[in-house]
């Protein structure tokens, strides 16, 4: 053994005593560790996973049995097995309630719910929905803990989180950061985004978790991540607290959510038309129609009317508007902050029934629509001016037109082959035809048609 092998040798034997004898305390004060706070937390966060089945996407001609016998094609399955790993987070320990991401529970036949202290259990969907990717659903068990929601308006930019999941289904895992940014849209996540951006590390199967704060309160639901790879590059979203607790409020008393309908097509004030309305700046959301009759229409709302404000909250840009009313309930008040010619108006308006296949339907044979909202399509959509026709807001997972392939955000610009333009067009169609509904849908830059039996 040569001189430098001793060396090397003895230091690592005098080292394993310090090791052995690290401090647990500096000056007298214990080591800052989050090890409390997650002891409390994580029996709250719970590991969710699915079994399903989804319609396999083919050619029309392999469903026509006379083709297949033709050209002696076999059959072939029309539907595959699907399975999907996810978190969730309990939020109401006596009635079983747990909350997490919809795509993490769509098409599934059955849901298994996994506590920290290894029991399982069948769980039941109480409701989704699509448009917030959000979903309640229920188990039955006895000594359960709920995590307590904190105020997440009041989160900032900095603020310490912490986020809890069972990434890439390796079990619970927790991981921490800072709250990158705040009001997050735009991004095709959610039909209603204004998510927190966080650089806590979030990987796929964390969707549906806990993002928490220090003291271990709920600030916010994970859900998706930005990445070219699939992995985490620390950007990561998380639904709002506040939003969930909303749609969370509705999907528990109805099973769904009743969306709020205001009646105005909207679009984003840009800089060049802030100098031209003369506003000294481009915060607000124009109004660019208003449809007759609905709520903004009898509060005396005008196309050309900016609004600036909603409940005493800022409207940075259409986006916020329209989220706040979505998300409001149908007879809630609003209070609107409306620049018009250059005055300061305050315009009260009622939330409204958004106007919608379903609660337009007025023949027996629109049962066929059931399940399924649809509004006209607006300036907002990148489908505008290329296309005519409605846009599927919400497609029960149990409606005949999802099992027949729609997904919300799909604009359907026809009905047996008739063009259709707006939303009382499509149901007087649709209620006119007997016998299948046969939809030309757009969906990106592919079309497709979907038939409804």
């Amino acid at each position: 053994m040569n001189t430098r092998t001793c060396i090397l040798l003895l230091l690592l034997v005098s080292t394993f005593p310090a090791l052995a004898q690290l401090p647990s305390a500096v000056g007298g004060q214990a080591l800052p560790s989050l090890a409390p706070m997650l002891e409390r937390v994580t029996p709250a966060v719970v590991n969710i996973s699915t079994e399903g089945r989804v319609k396999l996407r083919m050619n029309p001609l392999f469903e026509d049995p006379f083709f297949r016998r033709f050209f002696n094609i076999p059959d072939m399955p029309n539907q595959r097995k699907t399975q999907s790993l996810g978190s969730g987070v309990i939020v109401d320990a006596a009635r079983g309630l747990v909350l997490t991401n919809h795509h993490v529970i769509a098409n599934a036949d059955s849901i298994t719910v996994k506590l920290t202290d290894g029991r399982e259990f069948k769980a039941k969907l109480i409701g989704g929905d699509p448009e917030t990717d959000l979903a309640v659903i229920q188990i039955t068990a006895d000594k359960l803990m709920a995590l307590a929601s904190a105020n997440s308006e009041v989160l900032r930019v900095g603020d310490f989180v912490v986020a809890i999941g069972n990434p890439f289904g390796l079990g619970q895992t927790v991981t921490s950061g800072i709250v990158s940014a705040l009001e997050r849209s735009g991004l095709g996540i959610t039909g209603y985004e204004e998510l927190i951006q966080t650089d806590a590390s979030i990987n796929p199967g964390n969707s549906g978790g806990a993002l928490v704060n220090l003291r271990g309160e709920l600030v916010g639901i994970n859900t998706a991540i930005y990445s070219q790879s699939g992995g985490n590059i620390g950007i990561g979203f998380a639904i709002p607290i506040n939003m969930a607790q909303r749609v969370m409020e509705q999907l528990v008393q109805f099973g769904e959510v009743n969306r709020g309908f205001l009646g105005a097509e909207m679009q984003n004030l840009t800089s060049d038309l802030a100098a031209a309305f003369g506003l000294p700046n481009a915060n607000g959301a124009v109004l660019v129609n208003i449809v007759p009759g609905s709520p903004a229409d009898k509060a005396g709302l005008r196309a050309g009317d900016v609004v600036v404000g909603v409940n005493d909250k800022p409207v940075r840009d259409a986006t916020v508007l329209r989220n706040t009313v979505g998300l409001m309930r149908v007879g809630d008040p609003l209070q609107l902050d409306v620049l018009r010619d250059g005055k300061r108006l305050r315009v009260a308006a009622k939330v409204g029934a958004r106007m919608t296949a379903e609660t337009s339907a007025e023949s027996p044979r629109n049962e066929r629509l059931a399940g399924l909202s649809v509004q006209d399509l607006g300036p907002d959509h990148p489908a505008y001016g290329s296309l005519s026709g409605v846009v599927a807001q919400e497609v029960s997972p149990r409606s005949p037109a999802f099992q027949a392939g729609l997904r919300p955000g799909d604009v359907i610009a026809a009905v047996n082959n008739q063009e259709i333009s707006g939303v009382n067009e499509f149901v007087a169609l649709a209620g006119k035809i007997q016998g299948q509904l046969v939809l030309r849908v757009h969906r990106g830059n592919q079309a497709a048609f979907l038939v409804i039996k």
